[in-house]
Protein backbone atom coordinates (compact mmCIF):
# COMPACT_ATOMS: atom_id res chain seq x y z
CA UNK A 1 0.00 0.00 0.00
CA UNK A 2 1.15 3.23 -0.58
CA UNK A 3 0.13 6.71 1.59
CA UNK A 4 0.48 10.34 0.47
CA UNK A 5 0.63 12.55 3.40
CA UNK A 6 0.53 16.28 1.67
CA UNK A 7 1.52 18.77 4.10
CA UNK A 8 3.71 22.44 4.10
CA UNK A 9 4.79 21.96 8.06
CA UNK A 10 7.30 19.06 8.31
CA UNK A 11 6.82 18.46 12.20
CA UNK A 12 3.36 17.40 10.99
CA UNK A 13 4.14 14.97 8.09
CA UNK A 14 6.51 13.59 10.19
CA UNK A 15 4.04 12.38 12.91
CA UNK A 16 1.79 11.48 10.43
CA UNK A 17 4.21 9.16 8.52
CA UNK A 18 4.59 7.93 11.93
CA UNK A 19 1.22 7.10 12.72
CA UNK A 20 0.35 5.85 9.06
CA UNK A 21 3.25 3.26 9.50
CA UNK A 22 2.14 2.13 13.18
CA UNK A 23 -1.09 1.84 11.39
CA UNK A 24 -0.01 0.05 8.01
CA UNK A 25 3.56 -1.73 8.61
CA UNK A 26 5.06 -2.37 5.44
CA UNK A 27 2.92 0.32 3.75
CA UNK A 28 5.08 3.16 2.21
CA UNK A 29 4.12 6.95 3.17
CA UNK A 30 5.39 9.10 0.90
CA UNK A 31 5.66 13.09 2.12
CA UNK A 32 4.83 15.43 -0.16
CA UNK A 33 5.08 19.54 0.63
CA UNK A 34 3.67 20.89 -1.91
CA UNK A 35 0.31 20.13 -4.03
CA UNK A 36 2.24 20.88 -6.95
CA UNK A 37 4.64 17.90 -6.23
CA UNK A 38 1.73 15.22 -5.79
CA UNK A 39 1.91 14.27 -9.66
CA UNK A 40 5.47 13.80 -9.51
CA UNK A 41 5.16 11.74 -6.62
CA UNK A 42 2.51 9.85 -7.86
CA UNK A 43 5.18 8.91 -10.74
CA UNK A 44 8.28 7.87 -8.76
CA UNK A 45 5.98 5.71 -6.23
CA UNK A 46 2.72 4.84 -7.65
CA UNK A 47 -0.80 5.40 -7.56
CA UNK A 48 -2.58 6.45 -3.94
CA UNK A 49 -4.15 4.11 -1.56
CA UNK A 50 -4.59 6.53 1.12
CA UNK A 51 -4.13 10.91 0.32
CA UNK A 52 -4.19 12.62 3.60
CA UNK A 53 -4.26 16.12 2.80
CA UNK A 54 -4.10 19.84 4.48
CA UNK A 55 -6.57 21.98 3.74
CA UNK A 56 -4.11 25.25 3.73
CA UNK A 57 -1.10 24.64 1.22
CA UNK A 58 0.71 27.20 -0.49
CA UNK A 59 -0.65 26.54 -4.08
CA UNK A 60 -4.56 26.11 -2.32
CA UNK A 61 -7.23 28.30 -2.47
CA UNK A 62 -10.21 26.98 -0.24
CA UNK A 63 -11.44 23.80 -1.12
CA UNK A 64 -9.45 23.47 -4.54
CA UNK A 65 -6.80 21.12 -3.73
CA UNK A 66 -9.54 18.86 -2.60
CA UNK A 67 -11.18 19.58 -5.74
CA UNK A 68 -7.85 18.71 -7.74
CA UNK A 69 -6.90 15.76 -5.99
CA UNK A 70 -10.28 14.31 -6.61
CA UNK A 71 -10.57 14.78 -10.09
CA UNK A 72 -6.77 13.18 -10.49
CA UNK A 73 -8.17 10.05 -8.30
CA UNK A 74 -12.11 9.88 -7.60
CA UNK A 75 -12.35 6.98 -5.95
CA UNK A 76 -9.12 6.54 -3.43
CA UNK A 77 -10.04 7.22 0.01
CA UNK A 78 -9.55 11.20 0.90
CA UNK A 79 -8.49 12.29 4.36
CA UNK A 80 -8.33 15.87 5.07
CA UNK A 81 -6.48 16.98 7.99
CA UNK A 82 -6.86 20.55 8.92
CA UNK A 83 -6.42 22.98 11.33
CA UNK A 84 -9.55 24.96 11.09
CA UNK A 85 -12.70 24.28 13.20
CA UNK A 86 -14.43 21.42 11.81
CA UNK A 87 -17.87 23.29 12.12
CA UNK A 88 -16.46 26.03 9.44
CA UNK A 89 -14.43 23.85 7.16
CA UNK A 90 -15.78 20.45 7.55
CA UNK A 91 -19.09 20.35 5.14
CA UNK A 92 -17.49 22.67 1.87
CA UNK A 93 -14.49 19.77 2.53
CA UNK A 94 -17.05 16.78 2.12
CA UNK A 95 -18.97 18.23 -0.36
CA UNK A 96 -15.60 19.34 -2.27
CA UNK A 97 -14.91 15.35 -2.65
CA UNK A 98 -13.26 14.87 0.88
CA UNK A 99 -14.28 11.41 2.47
CA UNK A 100 -13.55 12.81 6.06
CA UNK A 101 -12.89 15.87 8.09
CA UNK A 102 -10.19 15.58 10.96
CA UNK A 103 -8.97 18.43 13.21
CA UNK A 104 -5.15 18.21 13.67
CA UNK A 105 -6.40 19.63 17.43
CA UNK A 106 -7.85 15.42 17.93
CA UNK A 107 -4.49 14.04 18.30
CA UNK A 108 -2.91 11.13 17.50
CA UNK A 109 -4.98 8.21 18.81
CA UNK A 110 -7.71 9.98 17.41
CA UNK A 111 -6.50 10.40 14.27
CA UNK A 112 -5.50 6.75 13.88
CA UNK A 113 -8.73 5.87 14.70
CA UNK A 114 -10.23 7.56 12.30
CA UNK A 115 -7.76 6.52 9.64
CA UNK A 116 -8.22 2.98 10.23
CA UNK A 117 -12.02 2.90 10.09
CA UNK A 118 -11.68 4.74 7.05
CA UNK A 119 -9.00 2.12 5.47
CA UNK A 120 -11.22 -0.92 7.00
CA UNK A 121 -14.17 0.75 5.24
CA UNK A 122 -12.42 1.12 2.20
CA UNK A 123 -11.02 -2.64 1.93
CA UNK A 124 -14.46 -4.07 3.08
CA UNK A 125 -16.72 -2.00 0.16
CA UNK A 126 -17.82 -4.75 -2.07
CA UNK A 127 -17.64 -3.09 -5.81
CA UNK A 128 -21.47 -4.23 -6.31
CA UNK A 129 -22.42 -1.87 -3.90
CA UNK A 130 -20.86 0.97 -5.08
CA UNK A 131 -23.44 1.03 -8.13
CA UNK A 132 -26.59 3.36 -6.76
CA UNK A 133 -29.11 0.70 -6.13
CA UNK A 134 -28.72 -1.09 -2.98
CA UNK A 135 -30.36 -4.43 -2.68
CA UNK A 136 -29.50 -4.48 0.83
CA UNK A 137 -28.12 -2.47 3.38
CA UNK A 138 -26.86 -3.20 6.96
CA UNK A 139 -28.72 -3.37 10.18
CA UNK A 140 -26.39 0.04 11.31
CA UNK A 141 -26.71 1.32 7.75
CA UNK A 142 -30.65 1.60 8.26
CA UNK A 143 -30.65 3.15 11.64
CA UNK A 144 -28.49 5.46 10.67
CA UNK A 145 -30.80 6.65 7.90
CA UNK A 146 -33.46 7.12 10.49
CA UNK A 147 -31.12 8.75 12.60
CA UNK A 148 -30.71 11.30 9.92
CA UNK A 149 -34.30 12.00 9.33
CA UNK A 150 -34.30 12.71 12.78
CA UNK A 151 -31.83 15.66 12.35
CA UNK A 152 -29.59 14.13 15.07
CA UNK A 153 -25.67 15.46 14.24
CA UNK A 154 -22.52 13.46 13.86
CA UNK A 155 -22.77 13.71 17.81
CA UNK A 156 -25.87 12.66 18.77
CA UNK A 157 -24.86 9.62 16.47
CA UNK A 158 -22.40 9.08 18.43
CA UNK A 159 -23.73 8.59 21.70
CA UNK A 160 -26.46 6.93 20.74
CA UNK A 161 -24.56 4.28 19.10
CA UNK A 162 -21.52 4.80 21.93
CA UNK A 163 -18.82 5.10 19.14
CA UNK A 164 -16.49 8.07 18.00
CA UNK A 165 -17.64 11.25 15.82
CA UNK A 166 -15.09 9.98 13.49
CA UNK A 167 -16.63 6.88 13.35
CA UNK A 168 -19.59 7.82 12.78
CA UNK A 169 -18.28 10.35 9.31
CA UNK A 170 -16.60 6.78 8.06
CA UNK A 171 -19.85 5.17 8.43
CA UNK A 172 -21.79 7.89 6.89
CA UNK A 173 -19.27 7.74 3.84
CA UNK A 174 -19.64 4.43 3.72
CA UNK A 175 -23.25 4.82 3.41
CA UNK A 176 -22.93 7.72 1.09
CA UNK A 177 -20.61 5.84 -1.13
CA UNK A 178 -23.42 2.56 -1.84
CA UNK A 179 -26.34 4.48 -2.54
CA UNK A 180 -24.20 7.10 -4.67
CA UNK A 181 -25.15 10.87 -2.77
CA UNK A 182 -22.52 13.44 -1.56
CA UNK A 183 -24.86 14.63 1.52
CA UNK A 184 -27.09 14.26 4.27
CA UNK A 185 -30.10 16.01 1.91
CA UNK A 186 -29.23 13.66 -0.84
CA UNK A 187 -29.15 10.91 1.27
CA UNK A 188 -32.33 11.76 2.63
CA UNK A 189 -34.35 12.56 -0.69
CA UNK A 190 -33.10 9.05 -1.80
CA UNK A 191 -34.38 7.74 1.35
CA UNK A 192 -37.61 9.15 0.71
CA UNK A 193 -38.56 8.16 -3.01
CA UNK A 194 -36.95 4.66 -2.49
CA UNK A 195 -38.98 4.41 0.82
CA UNK A 196 -36.65 3.50 3.14
CA UNK A 197 -37.67 5.53 5.96
CA UNK A 198 -40.95 3.63 6.42
CA UNK A 199 -40.71 1.38 9.54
Amino acid sequence: MTFYVIDDHPLMREAMVMLLRRLRPGAEVVEVSHLGKFAAAVKAHGEPDLICLDLKLPDTLGVSGILEVRAAFPHTPLAVISSEPAAHSEDPCIEAGADIYIEKSAGATEISAALKTLLTAESELDPDEVDGTPTKLSKRQKQLILMLDQGLSNRDIAEALGISEHTVKVHLWRLFKRIGVNSRTQMLHYARVNGLLIN
